[in-house]
């Protein structure tokens, strides 16, 4: 649900920027009450895994779509919900520089659209209501698959309004919508389990970790390190690995376009577009998570869709990307929780 500038007006991508500074202002200094140094190596192993995750586009079936975890729920379970958004936005920042995955133009609606509606309307209003101070793990199950299913819904429904709000493509409001909710419904569905999932495993492993961030509390001295390392070794199984599974078909952003216009990806409008593209070209040393090869350009701020002759997509250069972009992941969401614990002390 990476949104390209192709379908964002500077206003309205200026205006979100403003939004998304001023979401990040706030939590910065909202997590300084519960952030200690437990829970800053949390933050960026996290960031690591969701980042590899993200490179494995699932298939829908039947649709000729795919989708992608989204892993702000699951972040703000973890960490709560300031933490877990300075890290969604982490995550989301590398991604547009370095990988052309979503536009620079467009990152402001990205970090709001996969980032402050799951942490801040899905984790408090949904799941931790359905959730309960003590849950069990079936309250944790429908809790965390509900919040991740209207999380996402919420989130394809802000890119079809800021997509009609800019006017800059011709993707009618009412169509563009009848694509976009019910194809994210599957993959919110999908996201759930998932998240539910690791949810568990936590619980089991290390459940003062779930109670902590309920209650805004820091993690004090319990221990994490067989966490942490399980994170890290599966962020590196994932982007190094498991990423050559992903499916090759578009996500259900890109299908629901070629519903409406017969093509995954728009042609953005000149002027300032054509300033975020050059610019893009330029940070992405990997775009489409892949070595950049001289026939290829960056389209800025869409995700390639290739054929792919063979399954699974065995590739060095995806690799490379999956394990590089985790731990420059993991270095940006730690340094943030580093600067901000400095921050408080001093």
């Amino acid at each position: 649900m990476h949104m390209a500038d192709a379908l964002i007006s500077p206003a309205v991508g200026g205006a979100m920027w403003a939004a998304t500074a001023g979401l990040a202002a706030y939590a910065a200094k909202k997590v300084q009450n519960d952030l200690d140094d437990r829970k800053i190596p949390l933050m960026g192993v996290l960031g690591a895994f969701v980042f590899a995750a993200q490179m494995i586009n699932f298939t829908i079936p039947g649709t000729g779509s795919s989708g992608h975890l989204g892993g702000g729920l699951l972040l703000a379970i973890l960490l709560g919900p300031q933490a877990a958004f300075l890290t969604i936005a982490s995550i989301l920042t590398i991604q547009a520089l370095f990988f052309a995955d979503g536009g620079i133009l467009a990152l402001g609606c990205n970090i709001f659209n996969m980032g402050f509606l799951a942490c801040f309307i899905g984790y408090p209003l949904i799941y931790k209501p359905l959730t309960g101070k003590n849950p069990s793990q079936g309250r944790l199950f429908i809790g965390s698959v509900l919040a991740a299913i209207i999380g996402l819904q919420l989130g394809a429904f802000g890119v079809v309004l800021e997509t009609v709000f800019s006017g800059v493509s011709e993707l009618p409001f009412s169509t563009f919508v009848l694509l976009m909710q019910p194809i994210h419904l599957a993959i919110g569905l999908v996201e759930g389990l998932v998240t539910a999932a690791i949810v568990m495993f936590i619980m089991k492993e290390a459940p003062e970790i779930l109670q902590k961030t309920a209650l805004g509390h820091p993690f004090g001295t319990i221990s994490i390190k067989g966490v942490l390392v399980t994170l890290l070794i599966a962020a590196m199984l994932t982007g190094g690995a498991l990423s050559w599974l992903a499916s090759s078909n578009p996500d259900g952003l890109e299908w629901s376009i070629a519903g409406v216009t017969g093509e995954a990806e728009l042609k953005a409008p000149e002027g300032i577009h054509s300033f975020f593209a050059e610019l893009q070209e330029k940070t992405a040393f990997l775009p489409d998570y892949n070595l950049k090869h001289p026939e290829k350009s960056v389209v800025a701020g869409a995700k390639a869709v290739e054929e792919k002759e063979a399954w699974p997509a065995v590739d060095s250069g995806t690799s490379f990307a999956g394990i590089l972009g985790s731990l420059l992941t993991l270095a940006l969401a730690y340094s943030i929780g580093k600067g901000l614990r400095r921050f408080a002390k001093g």
